[in-house]
């Protein structure tokens, strides 16, 4: 173990000379300002953002093998949760089928194997199966596969979907002939994968990449089998938006949509004229959002205009833009008007209020509405698969903290519901065994979170409890309370799991979102360190049984509160944190970059600059002991790029006193969501849970 980590120690010092005169573009652009105040910023592990230096992969394999050396002794354990993990989880399983267009839909999943078979029989359940596409073939001498935005042509008689084969998230855009089962020789690289079908049955819409940043910014029309050049439709040149194509639930029209961090546009085109030119719904504006759904002669549009918590309007077809748009739901100040469901004769909506989702279906004709009951103190109500307009039935899905995932069907009318399915946790769970609370914590402003938890009934709460706290808080993106079955491998030892609704995120409405992104967006770290607070306070847990996770934007949560208050916590899991801030939001070449100052602010403008530099983790490492830390990235990773996590494990080698654990898990094979397939992802999740096993002394 002591060898592994010299070698770690030699080959960052090994580089030490390019930490002399390489400097990221935040140094290059600001030297000169900040000289002026007698300051200097340097970048000591720049280097590591050069992916082809072969001693960037030396030192990320020499992390892991430390990082194995240092969990060898749990391998047992490791063993033990992923065979409890993957025990849990049925082997062979199908999903409620849907009908659309004439035929049936599901998915379904073999014996031991990682990847989904997408089938669909014709006009009846009775019928004879088509295989669709059956992934794990296809995945087939491939460490990461995965398939992406299959969707069949109007006459039913082709497929189109992407491949990614890299987990970069640049898939290659195929189509099969279903009916001979020839997959055409037209391979389009480096898309979304993603596609809008025209009436013709033979024209296609699809979004390509930027090969740079991977921002998606072209709309191509494309013909099967066509000799012509694909045509390019249209062009984001706006750096801060990206764009996308998709058929409107009608299938009457395509539709092109760009959209920022708070901005949106969109253009329409009927999709029986594919070579027609795509007309303007409303331009865009600073902070408009609109989302449109036609139906008839009219495009339902869920809108922010004039609503912080979102409005629905409708204008005609043929005069969409915003000096048209008729009330339909008003905007209220205590209810977030999430989505939205039409039927020829109903209305539903899903909303969000007092932090938990509502479903509400209102009858077009008579105006009488009424809401769906739900009886978890914490839970998700969302809409499902709802392809047809002409229908009393309403699917949707439902989950708490203690209720598998649950798919129902509603009818609007009687307002009957059916269980169609409910997501079988093998093993002997019972949901009466735990019990789930909603609480609030007061933030140092007087603001009150809501925390939510579950624990197995006769856990101790009188502090000597082991409590896992979680959160992410970005995007206005709620981190809503679902079932997971692999969480039970903790609370099942004894754990409490907890998620702390932080600012940040949309639970309590928009206003939420905006007092945690920008310049207030220390609200999210103390937010998620008042809800810790508040759980040791309280005795569901101590300082040396608390551990914290989170991913992504997440991981930046995480980063921020060990460097705020690090002795809060006995251990914290980053995965794939967003930790180097300035560099990142300074470096336009890096995927997701210019679409972002929404959220983070711009650092070219010195007020966000200095404003992110006072709490990037990366920026505010310390001489101070630090809690135990497991930190996890992806080689492939195309949304937070692998050096963040690098850097930040090497700097914090640098600075951190005290013995506590600091490993770094890179994952070579994969990228942002880690592996793909039904199984292999946990075994990062068994590596995780390991880690805080057996800080606690748990072995078994």
């Amino acid at each position: 173990m002591i060898a592994v980590l010299t070698a770690i120690i030699f080959i960052l010092n090994s580089c030490s000379d390019m930490k002399k005169h390489i400097k990221p573009p935040v140094a290059q652009k600001i030297d000169k300002e900040m000289a002026i105040h007698g300051q200097t910023r340097i970048d000591p592990y720049f280097w590591m953002n050069n992916r082809n230096d072969p001693r960037v992969l030396e030192y990320l394999k020499a992390e892991n093998n430390y990082t194995n050396e240092v969990l060898k002794h749990t391998e047992t354990l490791q063993e033990k949760i992923y065979d409890e993990i993957i025990g849990r989880i049925a082997q062979k399983d199908i999903s409620v089928p849907y009908l659309f267009n004439g035929y049936y839909y599901y998915t379904r999943f073999e014996d031991g194997k990682e990847y989904p078979v997408y089938c669909r029989k014709e006009g009846s359940l009775d019928s004879p199966e088509e295989i669709m596409l059956d992934a794990n073939e296809m995945a087939k001498g491939h460490n990461f596969f995965n398939v992406v935005g299959m969707n069949v042509s109007p006459d039913n008689k082709l497929l189109s979907f992407g491949v990614d084969t890299v987990s970069r998230r640049k898939y290659t855009l195929q189509i099969k002939n279903l009916e001979t089962g020839e997959i055409y020789p037209d391979r389009i690289l480096n898309t979304t994968g993603s596609v809008a079908w025209a009436s013709d049955n033979k024209t296609l819409f699809y979004t390509a990449r930027d090969e740079t940043t991977l921002r998606p910014d072209k709309v191509y029309r494309h013909e099967l089998l066509g000799r012509s050049k694909d045509k390019l439709v249209y062009q984001e040149k706006d750096e801060t938006f990206s764009t996308y194509v998709y058929s409107s639930k009608s299938r009457e029209f395509i539709l092109i949509g760009c959209f920022s961090t708070l901005s949106t546009e969109y253009h329409f085109l009927h999709a029986g004229n594919p070579k027609g030119d795509f007309r303007l719904i409303q331009e865009r504006k600073n902070d408009l959002e609109y989302y449109p759904s036609h139906y008839d002669d009219w495009f339902y549009i869920r809108t922010n205009f004039d609503a912080k918590n979102f409005r629905l309007v409708r204008a005609p077809v043929d005069n969409p833009s915003i000096e048209s748009w008729m009330e339909v739901i008003p905007p209220r100040d205590d209810v977030l008007l999430e989505d939205f469901e039409i039927f020829q004769s109903y209305l539903s909506l899903n909303e969000r209020f007092n932090g938990l989702t509502h479903i509400r279906i209102i009858n077009w004709n008579s105006g009488e509405d009424y809401f769906l009951e739900f009886e978890d103190p914490a839970y998700v109500a969302y809409f499902s698969v709802n392809p047809e307009f002409n229908t009393e039935v309403l699917r949707y899905g439902y989950t708490s903290l203690t209720t598998p995932n649950s798919v129902y069907d509603l009818n609007m009318r009687t307002r009957e519901k059916i269980v169609m399915k409910r997501d079988k946790v093998l093993g002997g769970y019972a949901p009466s065994d735990y019990k789930s609370e909603r609480l609030k914590a007061q933030a140092d402003d007087g603001t009150m979170v809501p925390v939510s938890l579950v624990y197995r009934k006769g856990t101790p709460l009188d502090g000597s409890s082991p409590l896992l706290l979680v959160g992410y808080g970005s995007y206005g993106s709620s981190y809503d309370p679902a079932f997971r079955s692999s969480r039970l491998s903790l609370i099942d030892r004894g754990f409490i799991y907890a998620i702390a609704h932080v600012r940040g995120g949309e639970e309590m409405g928009r206003q939420w979102y905006e007092d945690g992104k920008l310049l207030r967006k220390k609200n999210t770290f103390t937010d998620f360190i008042d809800c810790a607070d508040f759980l040791v306070e309280n005795n569901y847990t101590n300082p040396e049984k608390l551990f914290a996770s989170g991913g992504s934007a997440g991981g930046l949560l995480m980063g921020a509160v060990i460097n705020m208050k690090p002795e809060l916590f006995k251990g914290v899991i980053a995965a794939v944190p967003f930790v180097d801030v300035v560099n990142t939001m300074l470096d336009e070449s890096i995927p997701l970059t210019t679409g972002e100052y929404d959220e983070w602010g711009n650092p070219n403008q010195e007020e966000y600059y200095h404003y992110m530099l006072s709490y990037s983790p990366y920026d505010n490492v310390t001489n101070q002991e630090y809690p135990n830390l497991l930190i996890t990235t992806g080689w492939h990773d195309s949304q937070v790029q692998y050096w963040e996590p690098a850097k930040w494990v090497a700097k914090l080698r640098d600075m951190k006193t005290g013995d506590n654990l600091l490993l770094l898990w890179t994952n070579l094979d994969y990228g942002h969501s880690g592996a793909s397939g039904r199984f292999k992802r946990y075994k990062e999740v068994a590596m995780e849970y390991a880690f805080m096993l057996d800080l606690l002394g748990i072995k078994q």
